[in-house]
């Protein structure tokens, strides 16, 4: 469909955050009509979103994915504007007056709220903020303790699970070669943490996680990853769930043969270990000590692959947990919201209000629209139903009422908001591989991880 056989003149529109799911909305939007025009806002300096700062920084392979990113930001239909936080630093109304239509890809990057005891304790931490910490994003902690536990738990068995299981149990050393800054590098180098217990409510057979990214865990020399056999239990769902699917085929066939392997005793050895049908249930400890263990209840496979509870409580000593649980999206002031499924309430991408009907020019795509699941190239095909539906409604959208070229960046600069642009961006990105090639390990890329840092650079013309 041609937007200018629906409208007068070409559409424009605004696509809040920057990650894959916006940068993939754009790019299907900018290849649908030849004049239109789509803005791209972030609210942190640099584009990429998930890719830079929820990607572990050993997995280059997935980086990868910023190549073809980065070809369609150079579209001259697309611009990029960072350091705008749309809800705080503009209201939504103000972007309306000046575009025709906004896409919300705002993602999640929160961790999902975990109702258990004990839960509020210290050293209990969100698997989302240690992801942030060591992938150095600006607004998040710049420090992190692992000198305080020995034995560590990690809830969940997803692929987050799996990124925060390996960063504990790697040397700082082992990850020299990768972008983290040197204060990411100090604290991974000076862990205390020698053990990692993994902890699944369900089976083997159910574990959420990919196949690849399973193998990774035992690529390390320094690690060795030991399933607990007592957890590896099948019913009549999961030999179905096998039979349908050769990838949890896979993920069983590694996971069994890691479970005939005893632990190796040697201390300069880490360890994480797998421990199935285990449901956590309180988080022990006190005010006064922090975490100091954790308790899980037994589970048993009741023959649909759905499991229910023995009565049988184990206490297993860590001394700090990691919820890997699930990401969550967070509210935009001026918009509903899903606060059970903490997304924006929408059907096929149209955000809609409380009554059910549709928000006029207001689209949703990615994890804010349809919640964290499935791996990044699944945004394709959600950012693809999104603006399908956005160019069926083309004709009968209003008009925005200042809709010149650069009328919402005069706003910006008016606000004197420290905006960036794509062409800053690629200076950023060129410092932080001078940095790399400065580096005595002769990295590729140092990641700066302040936000005046990273504008001033951006902002910064030779």
């Amino acid at each position: 469909m041609s937007l200018n056989t629906s409208i007068d003149g070409a559409l424009r529109i605004a696509v809040v955050g920057a990650g894959p799911a916006g940068i993939y909305a754009s790019d299907i939007l900018s290849q649908s009509d030849e004049t239109a025009t789509i803005d791209v806002f972030d609210r942190l300096p640099t584009p990429y979103g998930l890719i830079r700062y929820g990607v572990a920084p050993d997995h280059p392979r997935i980086k990868q994915i910023i190549v073809a990113l980065h070809r369609v930001m150079e579209n001259p239909r697309i611009t990029f504007t960072g350091n705008v936080n749309v809800g705080v630093d503009v209201s939504l109304d103000e972007l309306r007056d000046h575009y025709d239509a906004v896409i919300l890809s705002t993602g999640a990057e929160r961790d999902r709220p975990l109702e258990i005891p004990g839960v509020e304790l210290e050293r209990s931490y969100g698997g989302a903020d240690f992801v942030a910490f060591y992938d150095s994003h600006p607004d998040r902690p710049k420090s992190w303790d692992l000198t305080t536990a020995r034995s560590v738990a990690v809830l969940g068995v997803g692929n987050v699970a799996l990124d925060v299981s390996r960063i504990l149990a790697r040397t700082g050393d082992e990850l020299l070669y990768t972008d983290i800054p040197d204060h990411v590098h100090a604290v991974l180098r000076d862990s205390a943490v020698t053990d990692v217990h993994m902890f699944a409510r369900r089976g083997p057979a159910q574990a959420q996680f990919t196949p690849v990214e399973l193998r990774e865990l035992d690529h390390s020399p320094n690690v060795q990853v030991v399933v607990d056999p007592e957890g590896m239990e099948f019913d009549e769902g999961s030999e179905r769930a096998m039979a349908a699917s050769k990838a949890t085929r896979m993920v069983v066939s590694v996971l069994s043969d890691w479970a005939i392997r005893e632990a190796d005793p040697d201390p300069a050895v880490r360890r994480i270990h797998i421990h199935f049908l285990q449901n956590p249930v309180e988080i022990l400890g006190d005010s006064s000590t922090g975490v100091t263990g954790l308790r899980t209840e037994r589970q048993r496979l009741t023959g649909d692959a759905t499991i229910e509870g023995t009565g049988e409580f184990v206490d297993w000593d860590v001394q700090a947990v990691y919820r890997c649980i699930g990401y969550r999206s967070e509210p935009m002031r001026g918009l509903p919201f899903d606060s059970g499924r903490h997304v924006l309430p929408n059907a096929a991408g149209r955000v809609v209000d409380e009554t059910g009907a549709p928000l006029t020019g207001v689209y949703a795509t990615g994890w804010v629209k349809r919640g964290p699941v499935g791996l990044i190239g699944h945004t394709k095909s959600d950012a693809a139903e999104t603006v399908a539906n956005l160019l069926a409604d083309a004709g009968s959208l209003p008009r925005a009422v200042n809709r010149e070229p650069g009328s919402f960046r005069a706003v910006l600069l008016a606000k004197g908001l420290p905006i960036t642009d794509f062409e800053g961006w690629d200076r950023l990105e060129d410092h932080e591989r001078s940095l790399g090639a400065a580096h005595a390990a002769e990295r590729e890329r140092v990641k700066l991880h302040d936000r005046d840092e990273m504008t001033r650079v951006a902002a910064h013309r030779a």
